[in-house]
């Protein structure tokens, strides 16, 4: 089978490649040139530009080099426009309007594997593979195609993907779900690869020192926006009575100051945002929002009386 493969220069996307390549299979290696770094948005402490973490010209090196010692052809595509348009610039807007974005998904779904699957057409690859860890399975019941979470539950990556359609889901090939990081890097070893102990990265590619407040004040800077750059807003909590959760735990911070009774309806902080939506979840639909707000109010309840707290990305799923 003809398969295109995403290459990121990374040890995931690299023994993805090695695996595909051992079982038989041709391949086709593109690296996708996303982040136009030369705009100097993120800079060090002598101003000179930060390099990005998934589309530096080191990664491409290394994605091609991996390419050469597997001995398949390789390419480099050029989605600079593409990236700012669709993902850089709606996650400045969602910041702006108090929302907490992932531009990831928005990266996966609507730029890499669009065009990635175009470009597997045009050079004839049937499928398209990554080294994400998530599964693909068909349902013969439903007649469609599911998404599954990586075998490795602390490297799952099936949450940046939920936006695939099933056309693309039913080309996509995921070498690494049934994987561990550790089996990953030692497949590496055995294929020789030359990426095999790279460090891996997990911070937004285009903002790669997390300064998330800086690297939007730049951009609008940049684009002539300063005057959208938010003002002030009402002061909604001055007693620290936001608790953070995630997977069933309460944030450290807060711990001390939660109220005794859980806060009544028209508290203003059921009203602003992003206080109780957690990275797993800010993409959820109204029902499951109403759902997590239910188990956040719940769990307050629990902390006071000394009793396990609800997991809040189980129980929310489904919603």
């Amino acid at each position: 089978m003809k398969i295109a493969v995403a290459m990121s220069g990374g040890v995931d996307s690299s023994a993805a490649a090695a695996l595909l390549k051992e079982a038989g299979h041709e391949l086709v290696g593109f690296t996708m040139q996303l982040w136009n770094q030369r705009r100097g948005l993120s800079v060090d402490e002598d101003g000179e530009p930060l390099p990005s973490r998934c589309c530096s010209l080191d990664d491409v090196y290394d994605a091609r080099r991996v390419a050469e010692e597997l001995g398949f052809p390789f390419y480099v595509l050029n989605l600079e426009r593409d990236f700012e348009r669709d993902v850089v610039a709606p996650f400045v807007q969602s910041y702006l309007e108090g929302e907490t974005p992932i531009p990831c998904v928005a990266c996966n779904s609507r730029l890499k594997f669009a065009s990635l699957d175009r470009t597997a057409l045009s050079v004839g690859c049937e499928r398209v593979a990554t080294g994400h860890y998530a599964r693909v399975r068909y349902d013969e019941s439903t007649g469609r195609y599911r998404l599954l979470r990586g075998r490795d539950a602390g490297k799952d990556q099936s949450y940046f993907l939920w936006e695939l359609t099933q056309e693309q889901l039913s080309r996509t090939l995921f070498p690494l779900g049934e994987m561990t990081k550790a089996e990953v890097r030692e497949a590496a070893r055995r294929h020789g690869l030359y990426v095999a102990e790279k460090r891996e990265s997990q911070e937004i590619c285009f903002v790669p020192d997390g300064d998330y407040a800086g690297f939007i004040d730049r951009y609008l800077e940049a684009e002539g926006r300063e005057d959208e750059r938010p003002a002030r807003g009402e002061i909604v909590d001055t007693e620290a009575l936001i608790a953070a959760l995630r997977e069933g735990q309460i944030a450290g911070a807060a711990l001390d100051a939660l109220p005794e009774e859980p806060l009544p309806p028209d508290h203003p902080l059921w009203s602003a945002p992003n206080v109780w939506i957690t990275p797993h979840i800010c993409w959820s639909s109204p029902r499951m929002r109403e759902r997590v707000l239910d188990i956040f109010v719940e769990n307050l309840r629990r902390y006071r009386a000394g009793g396990p707290l609800i997991n809040v990305v189980d129980k929310a799923e489904g919603y």
